[in-house]
């Protein structure tokens, strides 16, 4: 019973880790992109309020920055301490992977940091948009690696079990497994929504308080445009998933859509409270045969239920409703930015193309939506591979370590305690810099006067026009 005890500890830590960790990296790496368009529009048009945006997200940026290094080494910490038969298995694979991402991303990323935050004065304007380029870069490299490996624990190829251990035979097979492109397309667009979002709530936040300068208008609309652009080609993205899910992973498809028997012209579940000892779906609700055409593109085509992986399938009641949340919170991230695009769209005129208070309200209150689809999505990856650690190589349980149940409860909640204190203090710092910040253009407005904005804002030159002194 200890051992047991133990195992789902040990399995609840993880969890409390990658969920708080994921939450950070999933900013930083869209933001830095951001923050290199905010950059190049300052470059192109000269327009403060560009410059502005930046040294206000470029704040935030080294805040999240700094929690996704705080929360990633206790990540590490884990493979060796509860989890030491993932290392010793397939840790040949693993082991490169993390320091090919440590070695080209990581160290990029902190240094250009450095010459982003404190640097400006110092080097061109050149050099310092490089920096921003290669910290945007650098992040997403470093999405690439992680997202290789975690990858390839879902679908492993391209290695061979040699003495019990994983030894690659092809480096081009691990890093493109069959699930990598869909799962690194599918993240990057995830992040990319979850800073739209931030963007978004946070500007409209300045703007409840009548801060509705240049900048903050320009934040608010890269945000909402950001958003109504990249929500359907992640639903395109997540279909395309799903279906390489389905080839693959067919026991979590399973469970996410809630098919407890192989069938013809399986339903599409919308509600229902999954038991798993009878091995049914109580309180149903279904729309007949349509998960059979948008899996199979057939009304009578054949889905593979749960009784087909007997002991090897997920737990099926998490998986099912992290997958609802997920589309759930996905289709109303698509009727609110596409709901704000259109009130801030560029053909009307006057009072019509702004803001109302609801409106914004309404964002504020999505600011951080998308850490819930992402939580929710990380979930149905996660929980969906049990018992698997790497799809038939390696389950959780042979994987875990014997450190007894009291030792990881201990730590499990000073974890869940400081976990919860840096929560709260992130968003909180977050809120408080959008209430302090300070404009050095003067407020216009609700775009009201898109016409004029060139000759309201500040136009600084650039040293390499005037010798090298900033104007």
């Amino acid at each position: 019973m200890d051992g047991l005890d133990a195992f789902l500890l040990a399995r609840i830590q993880f969890a409390a880790n990658i969920t708080f960790h994921i939450l950070f990296p999933t900013i930083s790496i869209s933001l830095g992109w951001v923050l290199l368009f905010f950059k190049l529009r300052f470059v192109k048009t000269g327009q403060q309020h560009w410059m502005d945006a930046y040294q206000f997200w470029v704040k935030i940026f080294a805040l999240t920055f700094a929690l996704g290094v705080v929360s990633g080494i206790t990540m590490s910490f884990q493979f060796g301490t509860n989890w030491p038969g993932y290392m010793e298995k397939v840790g040949n694979i693993a082991g490169p992977l993390l320091a090919y991402e440590v070695l080209t991303a990581f160290f990029l990323e902190a240094t250009m940091l450095g010459v982003m935050l404190f640097a400006r004065e110092r080097v061109s304007e050149r050099m310092h948009t490089t920096a921003t380029l290669l910290v945007a870069g650098g992040t997403t490299l470093s999405a690439f690696w992680i997202l290789a490996l975690n990858s390839w624990m879902h679908t492993p190829a391209g290695f061979e079990m040699i003495n019990g251990q994983a030894h690659v035979t092809s480096w081009l097979e691990v890093i493109f497994n069959p699930s990598f492109p869909y799962r690194f397309t599918h993240m990057m667009l995830a992040s990319g929504l979850t800073v739209a979002f931030l963007v978004a709530g946070i500007s409209a936040y300045r703007w409840l308080r009548d801060d509705r300068g240049a900048e903050v208008m320009a934040s608010l609309k890269t945000g909402i445009y950001l958003a109504a652009i990249l929500i359907p080609l992640q639903i395109i993205a997540g279909d395309l998933h799903g279906l390489n899910t389905l080839e693959h992973q067919p026991a979590k498809l399973a469970a996410m859509e809630g098919i407890w028997k192989t069938e013809k012209g399986a339903p599409a579940i919308l509600f229902a409270l999954p038991d798993e000892k009878a091995k049914e779906n109580r309180y149903e609700i279904a729309i007949p045969k349509l998960a059979a055409l948008y899996l199979t593109h057939s009304l009578d085509g054949v889905v593979k239920g749960l009784d087909q992986f007997e002991g090897k399938h997920p737990p099926v009641a998490p998986v099912f409703w992290a997958f609802r949340i997920m589309v759930g919170m996905g289709l109303l991230m698509l009727a609110v930015s596409w709901a704000s695009a259109w009130q801030l769209a560029p053909w009307k005129k006057g009072t019509d193309r702004t803001l109302r208070p609801w409106h914004a309200k309404l964002l504020v209150a999505m600011t951080f939506a998308g850490w819930v689809a992402l939580i929710a999505g990380w979930y149905v990856t996660e929980i969906g591979r049990q018992p698997w650690l790497v799809t038939g190589v390696l389950t959780s349980a042979e994987a875990a370590s014997q450190v007894p149940a009291p030792r990881i409860a201990l730590t499990l909640a000073l974890y869940l305690a400081l976990y919860a204190a840096l929560i709260v203090a992130y968003i909180s710092v977050v809120f408080y810099l959008a209430r302090h910040k300070k404009h050095a253009d003067q407020p216009f407005g609700d775009d009201n006067t898109a016409g004029d904005t060139e000759k309201q804002l500040n136009v600084v030159n650039y040293p390499e026009k005037e010798g090298g002194a900033r104007a």
